[in-house]
């Protein structure tokens, strides 16, 4: 394995959330997939020398044989219901995961809406109701006089990311989630697996690269600025995440060869390092996390970083200054506005090598 370079280093983090602010013209945040599914641009982002404007097929040549190469399976649930209240005004509710029995943990707006007792119609004859107002905003909720899965199936609507500012459409059923997705428990899609093809997986396995799977279950955190100054007094959303222990194996049998680890998404990079063993390795099976990844943490598991371009003053954007460096991650932002990428979800692409 080689070591990260001196930007990931472990030390302090003096950093405050306005260092990662940058300026981004609205009109690049992308509204819709680009036309073809693994036809995106590629930024590659070295450790030093320039930066190269590629195109997503060329991540096949840049992978080499041996390594491997990890996805996130998650698929996006079909969370959003859009409801009204007895009043008729209308309410909405997110929901984030299962609680115990027959109860969801979920978000919802208006807050008077979704207080104890309270319930919300969204369909004929079914409700949710509001069990327990919880801590950052939560709630527990349950379905009246309907099973989860029907109403999911049901009223459930695809939740796309809050910058996207039109109601999901059929295109989006298939292209927010990706083409691997497996287990349906995600608010919001990995959005770095969205360029891959079946195709594209297809040559990189015909190459020699490896490919091994796990599952985080994306929470709504994802999307949330950070709005304090100190980056450490941010609440992170808890977010379940599972490692079969065949992906366990592969990364402890890299580690043998002196192979690096591809990560697909800022998903991959926290469940792993999440459950990172101290020797090299990760612990298999469930486990939760709430690990914040800011400048100065330092990488155990992960070498190499595959990802889209973040929201400004986001973890997810501090995550990638915390494993490329910030300032020159936020050069690369800085070239990726100038040349025009497509930002966020359904944007372009970019890896740090």
């Amino acid at each position: 394995m080689m070591p990260r370079p001196a930007s990931a280093a472990p030390g302090p983090v003096p950093l405050s959330t306005s260092d990662f602010e940058y300026p981004l013209p609205p009109a690049l945040i992308a509204q819709h997939p680009v036309a073809i599914r693994g036809q995106s641009r590629l930024l590659l982002v070295p450790r030093a020398g320039p930066f190269e404007d590629r195109g997503f097929p060329d991540i096949v040549s840049l992978i080499p044989p041996g390594d491997l190469l990890l996805l996130n399976t998650t698929r996006v649930r079909h969370a959003r219901f859009l409801g009204v209240r007895p009043s008729g005004a209308p309410a909405e509710v997110l929901l984030i995961h299962p609680a115990l029995g027959d109860r969801w943990i979920a978000l919802g707006k208006p807050g008077a809406a979704l207080r104890p007792g309270k319930r919300i119609r969204i369909g004929p004859g079914a409700e949710i109701e509001t069990v327990a107002v919880l801590e950052e905003g939560l709630r527990e909720v349950r379905f009246v006089g309907v099973a989860a899965e029907t109403a999911i199936a049901s009223w459930g609507r695809l939740p796309l990311p809050p910058y996207i500012d039109r109601a999901p459409t059929g295109v989006d059923e298939e292209r927010y989630q990706t083409v691997y997705a497996e287990h349906e428990a995600s608010v919001a899609a990995p959005t770095a697996g969205l360029h891959f093809t079946p195709d594209l997986l297809g040559q990189l396995e015909q190459r020699g690269v490896q490919i091994a799977r796990l599952d985080l279950e994306v929470g709504p955190g994802t999307f949330k600025p950070v709005e304090t100054e100190d980056p450490a007094r941010h609440p992170m959303h808890e977010e379940h995440y599972r490692i079969p222990a065949d992906c366990a194996a592969a990364i402890g049998t890299l580690r043998q060869r002196g192979g690096r680890l591809w990560a697909v998404g800022t998903t991959v990079v926290r469940a792993l390092e999440s459950a990172a063993d101290g020797g090299g390795g990760v612990r298999p099976g469930p486990g939760t996390t709430r690990l914040l990844i800011a400048p100065g943490f330092q990488f155990r598991i992960v070498d190499r970083l595959l990802t889209n371009f973040h929201l400004p003053r986001s973890t997810l954007l501090m995550l990638v200054a915390a494993f490329g460096g910030r300032e020159r991650v936020l050069a690369a932002y800085r070239h990726a506005v100038d040349q025009g990428y497509r930002f966020y979800s359904y944007g372009d692409a970019m890896v740090l090598t």
